[in-house]
């Protein structure tokens, strides 16, 4: 697994966007948010948490799927602000069944 750079600051705006524009703790609420980022772009689960506050991104996934949304999972490895490393999901959406 390679290390790979930060989130971009054009990608972390447009999360941040997205974030504003679906309020709230729902779970209906972050897959809609979820589903809104990765129609622009794949997501990891550490930018699923820190700027769209989807705290149990696999479980949002896994409801999308459920929905019919075709949602492909990579492995990578990201270094947090702290210089930890951590294997986190890279979500990437192929269309609707």
């Amino acid at each position: 697994m390679e290390k790979n750079k930060a989130t971009s600051p054009e990608k972390k705006a447009a999360l941040e966007a997205i974030r504003a524009e679906f309020k709230g703790t729902a779970t209906d609420t972050q897959c809609a948010r979820l589903l809104e980022a990765l129609a622009r772009f794949p997501v990891t689960t550490f930018e699923a948490m820190r700027f769209l506050d989807v705290y149990h991104c696999p479980a949002r996934i896994l409801q999308l799927r459920k929905a019919g949304h075709r949602i492909v999972t990579h492995w990578q490895t990201v270094v947090t602000e702290g210089g930890e490393k951590h294997r986190v999901g890279l979500y990437t959406r192929e269309g609707m069944q």
